[in-house]
């Protein structure tokens, strides 16, 4: 039974979510200063934190997301910044070589970090503005297999859609994703909220056929 507490902090969580997408689409031209308000309360009333994602195989992620097909819960995050994101969280963010594709990868560093690598030739360098490196899990497959920032270099804030915090293979190989601490407090009664394993587990099912 979810308690008064977490729903209070589901309620805040979600506002706060309904004026950043009010704000980002108003930015962005797609709608007016007349619609912001509509755009907010929509959204608070009738949206929610979380989507589902059907996530194919792929070992990149290993132990932290099974290699084999399963579903992810995605926490919505409109406006990606260090408010919302934290270094050791797991991200899906578009694909910055393949268009229309998406990647799971895990955060590794942010604008203003420096950067060095293991190969004395390439000389360190500091993350620009709105720039985050995001990294694989699996250090059993070589770098250049882990199709991650050592690939194609740094990552825009921009094209992070939202944070990993569930992911479920079947219906007996499910659970929570490790994330910073910060971000899993900030999740937790979103999960409690908006999680349903048995929804997820006859989603992923429908998918595979």
């Amino acid at each position: 039974m979810v308690t008064a507490r977490t729903w209070f902090r589901y309620v805040y969580q979600k506002l706060d979510h309904a004026v950043s997408v009010s704000n980002k689409s108003y930015q962005e031209g797609i709608i007016t200063d007349k619609q912001k308000s509509y755009v907010l309360w929509k959204n608070f009333f009738q949206g929610t934190l979380t989507f589902t994602h059907y996530n194919k195989k792929g070992e990149e992620m290993v132990p932290a997301i099974f290699p084999e097909p399963s579903s992810l819960l995605v926490r919505k995050i409109p406006t990606a910044d260090s408010k919302r994101v934290c270094i050791g969280d797991v991200l899906l963010f578009k694909d910055p070589i393949e268009s229309g594709n998406f990647l799971v990868r895990r955060l590794a560093a942010v604008e203003g970090d420096m950067m060095i690598s293991t190969c004395y030739k390439e000389a360190p360098f500091d993350l620009e503005k709105d720039e985050c490196w995001i990294l694989a899990d699996n250090e059993s497959i070589k770098p250049e297999d882990a199709y991650d920032s050592r690939d194609f270099g740094p990552v825009s804030m921009s094209s992070i859609v939202g944070r990993v915090i569930y992911c479920l293979k079947n219906a007996v190989d499910h659970g929570t994703i490790n994330n910073s601490v910060e971000s899993k407090l900030k999740d937790r009664p979103v999960l409690e909220v908006e999680l349903d394993v048995y929804e997820m587990y006859v989603n992923h099912e429908n998918h595979k056929e």
